[in-house]
């Protein structure tokens, strides 16, 4: 008589619940990457060698933010790195702090209608909702404040203000430099001044 067949234990990641061999087509595989390292490491040899590069590279940062390896004490090098303009994320990631100028960009819709789009405005202290407020009463037109495609508010004045409108900046707020003020010309950054 044959044996009965036993059912087939199937091992089970605790954080996406799928099988080990189908974690990466999961959405949390990098939450599941520990687990699976050190539950199953024949299934993702590449995970095991990306571990241990990253613990290397985590020592090597380490060094190098005491100052061991490049000579440079840590006090000066965090100098050093204010002075050009960088900010220090946690995990040690470098952000550059964002330039102060103003952009200013015509967009044409519908063929004969304008939008000019300003960014930028909140970089020197100006509050958007008091600028387009003002912006609106000067042109006589539609002014609002927007969010632009990089997740960011900029203000939306409805019609074709682009030359007028650097003038207006200056004078109303004078912490603006007219050497800050930039336009988008066919896909460039050209100086207002």
């Amino acid at each position: 008589m044959a044996e009965k067949p036993q059912p087939v234990r199937v091992l089970y990641c605790p954080i996406c619940s799928l099988p080990p061999e189908y974690c990466e087509f999961g959405s949390d595989f990098d939450k599941c990457k520990p687990w699976l390292i050190q539950n199953v490491p024949e299934l993702y040899p590449n995970l095991l060698k990306e571990a241990n590069e990253r613990g290397v590279d985590n020592v090597a940062d380490k060094l190098q933010n005491t100052g061991i390896s490049s000579g440079v004490s840590g006090s000066a090098a965090t100098s050093a790195s204010k002075q050009e303009g960088v900010k220090r994320l946690p995990g040690g990631k470098m952000k550059k702090k964002e330039r102060q100028e103003v952009v200013i960009e015509k967009v044409i819709r519908n063929k004969r209608k304008c939008i000019t789009t300003v960014k930028g405005l909140e970089l020197f202290g100006i509050k958007l909702s008091d600028a387009s407020k003002k912006l609106g009463k000067k042109f006589a037109t539609g002014a609002s404040i927007v969010k632009g495609p990089t997740e960011k508010d900029q203000i939306d004045v409805q019609g074709d203000i682009a030359y007028d409108i650097v003038e207006f900046i200056t004078d109303t707020w004078p912490d603006v430099p007219e050497t800050a003020i930039f336009f988008i010309e066919d896909g460039k950054k050209v100086p207002a001044a």
